[in-house]
C-alpha cells in the first residue's frame, strides 16, 4: 500500500515547513480528530503559552494513539491561536513536535469556545486500513 505523498508548488515552503497539497491513497483509514486545546486532565491550562501548546499536541498525539495512528500519520491541521503575540512560540512548539509536512492552517481569532483558551488545533490523520 502507498503511504500518502506531499506535493509543493513551492509557495508553502515561503511561509513554513508544509506541503501545499497532500494526496492519500485508497486504502487509507481516516481519522478525524476535534479542536484540542491544552487543557491538563483536570481542566485548568497552562500559564505559560509554550507549555499550553505543548500540552495540545501532547493531547493531539494521545487522541491519535487511541486510534491507532502517531503525529506522523496527520495529513492535515488546522490551529487557531488568539494571539498574534504567540506566533513565534507556538511555531516553535509545532517545530519540535511534527517533522513532517502536513499541510497546515494557522490562524488568529479573537476567541476560541472559552475566553481563557489561547490554542486549539483540529487534525485530519490517516492510517493504512487493516487487511480484511
Amino acid at each position: 500500500m502507498n503511504a500518502p505523498e506531499s506535493f509543493s508548488t513551492g509557495i508553502a515552503h515561503h511561509i513554513g515547513r508544509y506541503s501545499d497539497a497532500v494526496r492519500v491513497p485508497a486504502g487509507h483509514e481516516l481519522i478525524f480528530l476535534s479542536g484540542t486545546p491544552g487543557l491538563r486532565a483536570d481542566g485548568s491550562l497552562p500559564e505559560d503559552f509554550s507549555e499550553d501548546a505543548a500540552q495540545a499536541w501532547r493531547i493531539v498525539s494521545d487522541a491519535l494513539a487511541q486510534a491507532g495512528a502517531t503525529l506522523t500519520d496527520i495529513v492535515s491541521a488546522r490551529q487557531w491561536l488568539t494571539s498574534a503575540d504567540d506566533l513565534p512560540t507556538y511555531a516553535a512548539v509545532r517545530a519540535e513536535t511534527i517533522h513532517h509536512e502536513p499541510t497546515f492552517m494557522l490562524g488568529v481569532v479573537s476567541g476560541l469556545i472559552w475566553p481563557n483558551l489561547r490554542v486549539e488545533i483540529e487534525v485530519t490523520a490517516v492510517r493504512p486500513a487493516p487487511n480484511t
